[in-house]
């Protein structure tokens, strides 16, 4: 079975899915091929950060506290400790999905979002930050050079973009997306009982 997942290393919800679905595989035993593809959910962002809550605020109006606190349910939920206040502030996220993007020839793509997801979400730090993705994307086939070419090539970056923008061309409005094979689509962070379903009926 082919999964693919459209996904974005700055968005909570699909931490919490693709660990929803990591765990689903493992209950089920499905074999799977699993792909992430990038989407971004603020594409320009400025390469310091920006203060979460104040752009929230700016966007939708009103406090966002009630929201984070559904988040963090969800993920304690999920086994995640995630804390948002812990995590004050927002990232650009292509330096990030470009190692992605390679890590799926070396196999270890799945290991690496989760790798970066916990970096993010769980210790606060800058994944736009070269020195940070060097550390974090060792232990997962990339040498520091690598991760210095690849970060800083504006061509690279430029691919990365231009899927995310074939993404939402394509008509994904939100993240996490998962297809299945092709034909079954899932959004949003399903319960692990939805993944087990849809599973076993595309593996069916």
């Amino acid at each position: 079975m082919r999964i693919d997942i459209v996904s974005d290393i700055a968005c909570p919800w699909c931490f919490i899915g693709i660990e929803r679905l990591e765990r689903a595989l493992a209950e089920t035993g499905v074999a799977a091929s699993v792909t992430l593809h990038p989407y971004l959910l603020d594409p320009d962002g400025p390469e310091g950060g920006t203060d979460i809550r104040a752009r929230l605020r700016q966007k939708f109006g009103g406090d966002p506290s009630p929201a984070f606190a559904a988040v963090e349910r969800a993920a304690r939920e999920t086994g995640i400790a995630l804390d948002f206040e812990k995590v004050r502030m927002g990232y650009p996220t292509v330096r990030a999905h470009t190692l992605l993007r390679h890590a799926e020839a070396k196999g270890t793509q799945r290991a690496l979002s989760r790798a970066l997801f916990t970096a993010y979400f769980l210790e606060a730090k800058n994944i736009a930050d070269p020195a940070v993705l060097t550390e974090v994307a060792a232990p997962h086939g990339f040498t520091a050079d690598e991760v210095t070419a690849l970060t800083g090539d504006p061509r690279e970056q430029a691919q990365t973009r231009q899927e995310a923008e074939h993404a939402a061309r394509s008509g994904v409005r939100g993240v996490p997306l998962f297809i299945f094979d092709g034909r079954t689509a899932l959004s949003g962070a399903q319960p692990e009982a939805v993944f087990r379903d849809a599973l076993r009926k595309s593996a069916g």
